[in-house]
């Protein structure tokens, strides 16, 4: 229930839309139940009792919730219009039209409380979605390294769509159907409470039948929702690495896979759907049941004179249609229990708190003035250590590059710096001050990273430079292209800024990816610049080219290298060997040479390579 009550609460405010929907299920019902009262002057002039002589009334009868009133209140209409004298015909056109006025005005109001749900459905989708999205954008890498990517997107989206249902049914079970059924009980006991006694004995059967049916139901959306989270993660895995499962004939191998997951969603949702459907025959079956039930019953009571036969037709007509609501009620319910299903998985994403949050005093970093800092940092992904005690200064202006071995450690070094993760003990101070003080929007705003993974975005090349800068003119966003020797290709592409890359990219080839996104940090003209691994995807050429232009960028710019290629950070003021996660060397090129250490037998390395 505690679920439930914080699902309702994305809706709000929840009274603008309940109250006009109430009025308007309200005359919804009262109109659609005075549709079937009219049956009965309707029979009653077709076929008059007491030998043919039909009831006068002369005067309107005092207002009262009852059968006897709207009738009373339809004849004296009658005898208004028509005086003593009833032109059956004259009659019938009239009460013909009457019934059109309530049938439209029944379902006018229908389609006003239907406008008003969808307008609910669709402001708490967007609210729901929007903040789900900018949680999850919230959230440190470290969140995204445990949790399948095809899980949180089914959660964004199928989730998000089932708990939506979910609230907005909670009008219809609140409101429409119970107003509905109301409106039919009060006219069905104003025509007869025997008729009504006995119909009333099997509603407590139904209910206990629906119930069993869909107790089990939440449990299995539960399984139905995790399942689809499986399968979009193996789509989304398969369309990210197609060319690795084309170059291992891996097809086969991911086919039996997505199709054993899709079996497993499938089974589930199958058996989900054969319990929801048994709902609503079951409901409309015991129906019948009774409707049998009455005929014979209510047949009774017109033989023996205690009910007139018009009304019994009346009655019987209103009876049939009292089932849909409650088909509608137990459907509802259904809905309601697979939404909690679903919400409990997307509240429980928007329960996971980031690893990385500001203080409540934290600072804003206006300016990089000194220094950054690693004093005996240390870092670990879960149980494994990968920094240890590491300590080293950069200094305003200073290019200090970041070598060593695969695996040493060197990537995440640089991703401690914007707090991408925290460190597990020790401190980053920049200014003399722990980064963790900072604002970190701030703090990333004085930076420009290079990725060693180039990522861009299925949009133009202008949009993708332009990341670093949204306020930047497009002659500054060709500008930072000039600088990244981008400026070439681009022009020669079909559209030039504007031509679309595809997803990820895939229109351009490798080393054009890697210019894109050194024109991107360019635009942004970072006071501290993190470059990891910016080069390695071009051509011996491309590299020469680039490598002058990020020279100059790098001039009188504090800036953080890592660099396989050790050709391209000869001239760093510092290179600091890294080796399973610890400082192993620290100096110049020269002095590293001449140590003759690990850095001097990885330039042989790949001097001989």
């Amino acid at each position: 229930m505690k679920t439930y009550w914080r699902l309702l609460g994305f809706a709000k405010p929840l009274g603008k839309y309940a109250v006009p929907y109430f009025f308007c299920t309200l005359l919804h019902a009262f109109f659609n139940a005075f549709t079937f009262v009219l049956i009965i002057p309707v029979l009653g002039v077709l076929f008059p009792t007491d030998g043919g002589a039909v009831q006068l009334v002369t005067q309107m009868p005092p207002f009262a919730f009852s059968k006897d009133f709207l009738v009373g209140a339809l004849n004296y209409i009658l005898y208004q219009h028509f005086g003593a004298e009833y032109d059956k015909m004259a009659v019938l056109f009239l009460l013909g039209g009457i019934v059109i006025t309530a049938s439209l005005l029944s379902n006018l109001f229908r389609y006003l409380g239907q406008r008003i749900i969808e307008n609910l459905r669709i402001n708490t989708l967007c609210r729901l979605r929007n903040m789900v999205y900018d949680h999850v954008l919230g959230m440190n890498l470290g969140f995204f390294s445990n949790e399948r990517k095809g899980d949180v997107m089914a959660r964004i989206t199928s989730d998000v769509q089932v708990v939506q249902f979910c609230i907005t049914n909670t009008l219809q079970v609140v409101f429409r159907d119970p107003l509905q059924i109301l409106s039919y009980v009060v006219v069905m006991i104003g025509i007869s409470v025997q008729l009504s006694v006995f119909s009333v004995i099997y509603l407590p059967i139904v209910a206990l039948l629906i119930g069993s049916i869909v107790k089990r139901l939440r449990r299995k959306a539960t399984q139905v929702q995790e399942s689809f989270g499986e399968l979009t993660s193996v789509l989304d895995e398969s369309l990210s690495g197609m060319k690795v499962i084309k170059g291992y004939n891996g097809e086969e191998f991911f086919g039996l896979r997505f199709s054993a997951i899709n079996k497993k969603f499938s089974d589930i949702s199958r058996h989900i759907a054969y319990r929801q459907q048994l709902a609503s025959p079951t409901s409309e079956f015991l129906g019948i049941v009774a409707a049998a039930g009455l005929l014979i019953f209510g047949g009774s009571l017109v033989i023996g004179g205690h009910l007139d036969g018009a009304e019994f037709i009346a009655y019987l007509g209103i009876f049939t249609q009292i089932t849909r609501p409650m088909r509608s009620f137990t459907d509802a319910f259904s809905t309601i229990n697979q939404g909690i299903a679903a919400g409990e998985r997307v509240l429980a994403l928007l329960d996971t708190k980031t690893a990385i949050t500001n203080k409540p005093d934290a600072v804003r970093l206006d300016e990089f003035r000194d220094s950054i800092e690693f004093r005996d940092v240390c870092f670990a992904y879960e149980e494994r250590e990968v920094i240890s005690h590491v300590s080293f200064t950069v200094e305003k202006g200073q290019t200090v590059a970041l070598v060593g071995p695969s695996g040493g450690g060197k990537s995440t070094l640089s991703d401690l710096i914007p707090r991408f993760y925290d460190v597990c003990s020790g401190q980053i101070l920049v200014d003399g001050r722990d980064i963790r003080d900072y604002d970190i929007h701030s703090l990333r705003e004085r930076m420009g990273i290079v990725a060693q993974d180039t990522v861009l975005f299925n949009d133009t090349i202008e949009n993708n430079i332009r990341l670093g800068n949204m306020t930047a003119t497009r002659e500054e966003v060709m500008a930072a292209a000039r600088v990244a020797n981008a400026e070439i290709f681009i022009n020669e592409t079909p559209a030039g800024l504007d031509t679309n890359i595809g997803d990820r990219g895939a229109k351009l080839s490798g080393g054009q990816r890697q210019r894109l996104s050194i024109a991107r940090a360019v635009l942004k003209n970072p006071e501290i610049l993190i470059l990891d691994e910016a080069t390695s995807a071009l051509d011996t050429e491309s590299e020469k080219l680039v490598q002058g232009a990020l020279n100059k960028l790098l001039r009188g710019r504090t800036s953080i290298v890592i660099a396989h290629r050790l050709s391209t950070i000869h001239n760093a003021d510092k290179i600091i060997v890294i080796d399973h996660g610890r400082i192993v060397e620290e100096g110049n090129h020269a002095e590293l040479m001449a140590l003759g250490g690990v850095y001097a037998k990885l330039i042989e390395m790949q001097q001989l390579a």
